[in-house]
C-alpha cells in the first residue's frame, strides 16, 4: 500500500469508528499487562528519576491510596528501590488525563470500538484543583479516591452495565456543537453524559444518599467526562495504528518532561523532545513560574481532531485557558493546514458547520512548520500542590524531525 492509499485508510478509521462505554472494573482485572506492582503513568515511557514533580506526586499518592506506603517518604523509597514498575498508559490501551496514573486497585471506565473491534480504558475523573492527576496526594485527595472506589464505581459500573453500552461519539459530535472542545471545556458533554445515564442509575439497587451524592458530584465536576472522551479518542486511534506507509500521528502524549508522538505506519516507537511550558491564566496565588511542562495523555483529543483543533467550537473556553474568542477561531484554522481531511461527524458550527481538521500528516508539519495546537490544565512543577491554571502549549518540532529521520533511515533499508 503507498502513502496516499496508508493515509486515506487511516482516515476513514479516524472517522468511522463507533466507541461505546461498555462496563467498568478495577485495573488489575481488566486492562491487559495490569500487574501488582505496576503504576501507569501518561505520555511516554519514563523512569522514577526523571519523572517531573507532579508525576513523583500522583506515584506517590498512588502507592499510599494502593495501601503500599504510609507516607511520602515510604513512598518515594518504594518507587525508588526498583520494586516498583512503571509504564505507559497507552502501553495497555489505556489512557490518563495530566499525570494519567492508573494503579491496580483504581476503577477504570472500559471502552469499546465496535466498529473495529478493540478496547481502551480510562480511569475516573476526580475534578479540578488539588487532584491525584495534578500531583497532590495530601489526605482529602485519597479520601476522595476512595470514595469514587467503594461508592461512584459500583453505582456507575451497574448502572452502565444496566444501559447495555453508552454511543461516546455521538454524545461528543453534540457536545462540539453546544460550546465544549471536549478536552479543557466538556460542560455540555458532561451534562449529556449526566442525561443519558441517570434513567440507569436510578434502576441501581444503590442507596438514595449514594445515589445523591453521585449526582451531586457529577453536577460539581464539568471536567467528569473527559477520561471518558479521552478513552473514547485511545480507541478510535488504536483502530487507525499500524497501517504501514502512513505518515498520520495516532498518538501525542506528555509526562511532564518529555512530549512523545508516534506515526501510524512506523510501529510502536515513540519519538520524544522535551516538553514545552504552557502559557494562560493562573489560579490566584500562582504565576507561570509555578507551571510544570506540558504534561498528560489528553493530547490524544487533538490527535483524532477535537480538543485544540476545536477550538472555534468552544470560542467560551479563552476563559480557561486565555487569548480571544477570535485566537479559538484562528488556532482550528491553522489546523487544517497540518492535517489531511475534515471530519465527516465532528462540526463546527461557527464555521458553517465544517469538519474539525483530522488526521496530523508528519510530511504537513515538516513542509509548514505548523506545529500541534493544544489547550491543557497546568500542574504546579513541585509534587503535592496540585493544578494551578490552564493554558495553551504548542508540540515540539523535534518530535516530527526524528520521526521523518527514522522514516528515511527504513526507506533506505
Amino acid at each position: 500500500m503507498n502513502r496516499e492509499d496508508a493515509n486515506k485508510e487511516v482516515l476513514k478509521r479516524l472517522q468511522d469508528s463507533e466507541v461505546f462505554v461498555v462496563g467498568m472494573g478495577i485495573a488489575l482485572d481488566v486492562v491487559p499487562g495490569m500487574k501488582k506492582n505496576l503504576i501507569m503513568h501518561a505520555g511516554p515511557p519514563i523512569e522514577w528519576e526523571r519523572m517531573c514533580g507532579p508525576m513523583q506526586g500522583a506515584v506517590v499518592g498512588a502507592l499510599i491510596y494502593e495501601g503500599l506506603a504510609e507516607n511520602e517518604e515510604d513512598a518515594r523509597k518504594l518507587a525508588a528501590s526498583g520494586e516498583i514498575e512503571f509504564a505507559p498508559n497507552h502501553h495497555h490501551q489505556s489512557i490518563g488525563p495530566m499525570a494519567g496514573v492508573i494503579s491496580p486497585s483504581m476503577p477504570v471506565y472500559i471502552l469499546q470500538n465496535r466498529t473495529y473491534g478493540n478496547y481502551s480504558y480510562t480511569n475516573m475523573n476526580e475534578g479540578l484543583g488539588k487532584c491525584l492527576r495534578f500531583g497532590a496526594f495530601d489526605e482529602n485527595v485519597i479520601s476522595r479516591l476512595k470514595w469514587m472506589e467503594k461508592t461512584l464505581y459500583p453505582i456507575m459500573k451497574e448502572a452502565i452495565e444496566l444501559s447495555e453500552g453508552i454511543d461516546m461519539k455521538s454524545m461528543v459530535v453534540q457536545a462540539l456543537q453546544s460550546g465544549d472542545d471536549c478536552h479543557n471545556r466538556n460542560r455540555a458533554t458532561t451534562a449529556l453524559f449526566a442525561k443519558q445515564i441517570a434513567p440507569f442509575i436510578a434502576l441501581t439497587g444503590a442507596d438514595k444518599k449514594d445515589i445523591s451524592d453521585v449526582f451531586k458530584f457529577i453536577d460539581g465536576n464539568e471536567h467528569f467526562a473527559i477520561n471518558i472522551t479521552m478513552g473514547m479518542c485511545k480507541a478510535i486511534a488504536d483502530a487507525a495504528h499500524g497501517i504501514e506507509n502512513s505518515t498520520i500521528v495516532t498518538a501525542m502524549c506528555r509526562n511532564g518532561t518529555d512530549f512523545g508522538i508516534r506515526i501510524s505506519g512506523l510501529g510502536d516507537k515513540w519519538f520524544t523532545a522535551p516538553a514545552n511550558t504552557p502559557v494562560g491564566l493562573f489560579f490566584p496565588g500562582f504565576t507561570q513560574e509555578d507551571a510544570n511542562p506540558d504534561i498528560g495523555d489528553s493530547t490524544i483529543t487533538e490527535t483524532v481532531g477535537i480538543g485544540g483543533f476545536a477550538m472555534a467550537a468552544a470560542p467560551a473556553i479563552v476563559k480557561f485557558v486565555g487569548g480571544t474568542p477570535k485566537d479559538a477561531i484562528n488556532f482550528t484554522l491553522e489546523m487544517y493546514e497540518i492535517t489531511s481531511t475534515e471530519n465527516d461527524n465532528f462540526k463546527i458550527p461557527t464555521l458553517d458547520f465544517r469538519g474539525t481538521p483530522t488526521g496530523i500528516d508528519l510530511i504537513k508539519v515538516l513542509e509548514t512548520g505548523i506545529l500541534p495546537r493544544i489547550n491543557t490544565g497546568m500542574a504546579h512543577k513541585e509534587p503535592g500542590i496540585g493544578q494551578v491554571g490552564a493554558g495553551l502549549v504548542q508540540a515540539p518540532m523535534d518530535c516530527f524531525m526524528k520521526a521523518a529521520e527514522y522514516m528515511a533511515e527504513q526507506m533506505e533499508d
